[in-house]
């Protein structure tokens, strides 16, 4: 790229930075948690078709996608789950294309008084940006739309096609960006913006969610003795998981990209209900597990291991013994990916492209980083042969009380999405 093209991107981000801003607030106030995500998807649809891009917006059927690798199981209707992606068909297709993909949900805020601003009122202090979903990830969605709005601030358009993808599903199984796959949606890289500190994220850990469910024997609370506690009964058995988490994180089993990273695989109780009265023994319990596993690893043997840990524990108590747990899957049967293995030649120039970018909005090499979570990369990456480059802007609490995103960061981000767009798939005029 000429220096005179990358000066007018630059500026044209900054001179459209105050409208970015106030279009990340109206996004933010959107309150997107899982199944609420339409308004924020209309207003994403109604954004795009007023940019003149092509608007595909559509309901996600389960049936279309769950024969596809990928796929993690769901409870509940879909009937709420959709999608938006908008197309730019180049004139010339002289470039590359290229996937702008990003999640609209957000995960729940939990208790309103424990934030300070409220969730979903995004408010600005300094430079940081406040608000559920800021940072995760509706500061990165918006960078990619208005890095779109740069190029053509300078009278130019990508000379590849390109689709901007707004999904759901991220934080809990991914079948958004599985379902813009079976739709069709297919390009030579994607970019996902996701908070990871402008560092580009080589591996990722894949996540298993699943449910155990126990049955206890009810009685009243006077003669407990008499009965089986289902609640009790669940602490050995989540001491059994952490034990394997331990095992899991051994040196000898990390994935070389983790290997130097004190924990990467991280096992988390994240709810746990049972019990239908104070006074009287619980007669069900049910704890939902998030655990963490590498890239390569087998699901099925995954799943297999913990299975056979918690029938394990089982036969240590006298009532689960011959009442055996049962476990359930639902959400993320997600695979770890590692960008870090893929040296095809699409890998190497687009990490390439993107590095330049970097550097030039920067100062600064790119820096690399494999991360403990999982992103929507995976799919990209592992099922579709597609190169994904996960770089995002700084943000903190991220899924925690008063989540916030840096503002600079945001900017620089745009910037150098701008310049890795012109770059990666060329520019031709409008």
């Amino acid at each position: 790229m000429d220096r005179e093209l990358e000066t007018a991107l630059l500026s044209a981000v900054d001179q459209r930075f105050d409208d970015q801003l106030d279009f990340l607030k109206e996004l933010v106030s959107h309150p997107s948690t899982r199944g609420r995500e339409q308004s924020a998807q209309d207003f994403m649809a109604g954004e795009l078709k007023e940019r003149g891009l092509s608007v595909d917006r559509w309901q996600i059927d389960v049936e279309d996608i769950r024969h596809l690798p990928g796929f993690s199981p769901v409870i509940g209707p879909y009937e709420d789950a959709v999608n938006v992606v908008g197309t730019h068909k180049s004139k010339a297709r002289t470039g590359r294309s290229l996937i702008l993909n990003g999640h609209i949900d957000v995960v729940p805020e939990g208790p309103l008084d424990m934030w300070d601003p409220p969730p979903f009122a995004p408010h600005i202090d300094g430079d940081a940006f406040f608000g559920r979903g800021a940072g995760d990830m509706k500061a990165g969605l918006v960078g990619n739309l208005f890095a779109l709005d740069a190029l053509k601030a300078c009278g130019l358009a990508p000379a590849a096609d390109v689709f901007f993808q707004s999904v759901v599903e991220e934080e809990c199984t991914g079948n958004g960006a599985l379902a813009c796959m079976q739709r069709g949606y297919k390009a030579d890289a994607a970019l996902i913006p996701e908070p990871f500190s402008e560092a580009l994220v080589t591996a990722q850990v894949g996540v298993i969610w699943f449910q155990v469910h126990l049955k206890g024997l009810p009685t009243h609370v006077a003669y407990a003795g008499d009965g089986s506690n289902a609640i009790e009964a669940a602490i050995p058995l989540i001491n059994a998981l952490h034990k394997l988490e331990d095992k899991w994180n051994g040196p000898d089993l990390r994935h070389p990209d983790f290997a130097h990273h004190h924990h990467p695989l991280n096992l988390n109780v994240g709810k746990i209900t049972g019990g239908d009265w104070t006074s009287s023994v619980p007669a069900w319990c049910v704890f939902d597990v998030r655990m963490g596993v590498y890239p390569g690893q087998s699901i099925d043997a995954m799943r297999a291991e913990i299975e056979a840990v918690l029938l394990e524990a089982a036969e240590s108590n006298v009532f689960l013994k011959e009442n055996k747990p049962s476990v359930v899957y639902h959400g993320f049967l997600a695979e770890g990916y590692a960008l870090s293995e893929d040296t095809s030649e699409g890998a190497v120039a687009s990490i390439s492209t993107l590095e330049a970018a970097h550097t030039a909005v920067t100062g600064e090499p790119l820096g690399k980083v494999a991360i403990t979570a999982t992103t929507d990369s995976r799919f990209f990456g592992l099922y579709a042969d597609t190169p994904a480059l996960v770089y995002g802007p700084k943000a903190e609490a991220i899924h925690g009380f008063n989540e916030h995103v840096s503002i600079e960061s945001i900017n620089r981000i745009t910037k150098a999405t701008a310049l890795f767009i012109a770059n990666w798939c060329g520019t031709e005029k409008l």
